[in-house]
């Protein structure tokens, strides 16, 4: 895994934010895509995320309720005709896959420090 390394002030221009997941469904005709809807405690109300991770996720109705990690200042990115409003932080694959989440509940929005 010999990635190119960034600069710490390149690593700070990410936004990495919990939010509190309200609505998880298979996008419809993909494999691959879940659509979700993620409060982070935003006036503008919940946003949408759209995500590679179905294959992990059998029951996304189990995801309601559960706070992730995301990076949410990305450009918006249209995938399947859907817009998507930032980027889950998960790590693995296969067996080892697993989400990045606070150790106790935190208030939507929360940022990293």
């Amino acid at each position: 895994m010999n990635k190119p390394r960034i600069t710490i002030d390149e690593f700070s221009k990410l936004e990495v934010t919990v939010g509190t997941v309200l609505g998880a469904e298979r996008v419809p005709e993909t494999d691959k895509l879940l659509r979700l809807t993620v409060d982070f405690g935003e006036e503008s109300g919940p946003r949408q995320i759209v995500s590679g991770i179905a294959a992990y996720v059998p029951e996304p109705a189990s995801l309601i309720g559960r706070q992730l990690a995301f990076v949410t200042n990305l450009e918006p990115r249209t995938i399947r005709g859907l817009e998507s409003n930032g980027m889950l932080f998960a790590v693995g694959s296969d067996e080892s896959f697993a989400f990045l989440t606070p150790d106790q509940p935190v208030p939507p929005g929360t940022g990293a420090h």
